[in-house]
């Protein structure tokens, strides 16, 4: 009688690793919701999310390979940032608290964002998934944080702009095509990206007053559409080249 042997795909691994990320999540959620009586649709919303992301994760990541140490990193920083993010509408009213530990667990995914790098680094698992997954999800860490601004009514509607201005560049990417051209490394945008992250988690802090927030993330969103001008011109300036690439 032949035996049956049973291999572990790289794909079915990487739907354990989402598993697993999923159930730390519930966890933390389901933590969250008990200590300061979070509604039931706090973890609606967080499983919502999470589920839209293992979607994503599935249908982008090249199944012939594992997931690898420098993603899970990422998808274990996720966990933070998802839960930050179905949080943020309900802050409003929250007890002190609840507003230090939203600031402290945004700190935490912050340190984290420096550590899927050097473990891709380590173990020469560097990716173009992996750096497309870190982006994206510092990308809506932004967005959450915007969001957790707006429910405490440190700014107003404008402070979405910080968020959202990331996506309307995708979104014009779309008409034009010479956007879609790689842009050189630059100091300016990494330090305006940092400027903008902790000025908005600053704000989130309890004792930091309005108006002291709205003022410093007004500069962050002077700069960042500054920063976007620099680079739209830096494209439109090379469009012709871009074009003759294409095939």
């Amino acid at each position: 009688m032949d035996s049956i042997s049973t291999t572990t795909t790289p794909t079915s691994t990487t739907a354990r690793d989402l598993v697993a990320g999923g159930f730390t999540l519930f966890v933390l959620a389901l933590t969250l919701r008990l200590a300061f009586s979070l509604p039931a649709g706090f973890l609606a919303l967080s499983a919502v999310l999470y589920a839209v992301q293992g979607a994503l994760i599935l249908r982008y990541w090249p199944g012939r390979k594992p997931f690898g140490w420098a993603n899970r990193a990422t998808l274990a920083r996720s966990v933070i940032v998802l839960a930050l993010i179905a949080w943020a509408p309900y802050l409003g009213g929250q007890p002190a608290p609840a507003l230090w530990t939203y600031a402290l667990l945004s700190l935490g995914a912050l340190i984290l964002d420096g550590v899927d790098g050097k473990v891709a680094r380590a173990t020469g698992s560097h990716s173009e998934f992996g750096a497309r997954f870190d982006m994206e999800l510092d990308a809506l860490f932004i967005l959450g944080l915007c969001l957790a601004v707006l429910a405490l009514d440190k700014a107003g509607t404008w402070v979405l702009a910080l968020g959202l201005m990331r996506y309307a560049f995708i979104a014009a990417s779309l008409g034009f095509a010479w956007l879609n051209a790689n842009l050189p490394d630059s100091f300016r945008r990494k330090t305006v990206c940092v400027w903008q992250v902790v000025t908005l988690m600053v704000a989130v802090i309890p004792i930091i007053p309005p108006a002291f927030a709205s003022l410093t993330l007004g500069l962050a969103l002077v700069l960042l559409a500054w920063s976007f001008f620099v680079d739209v011109r830096w494209l439109y300036q090379r469009r012709h080249n871009h074009d003759s690439a294409k095939p």
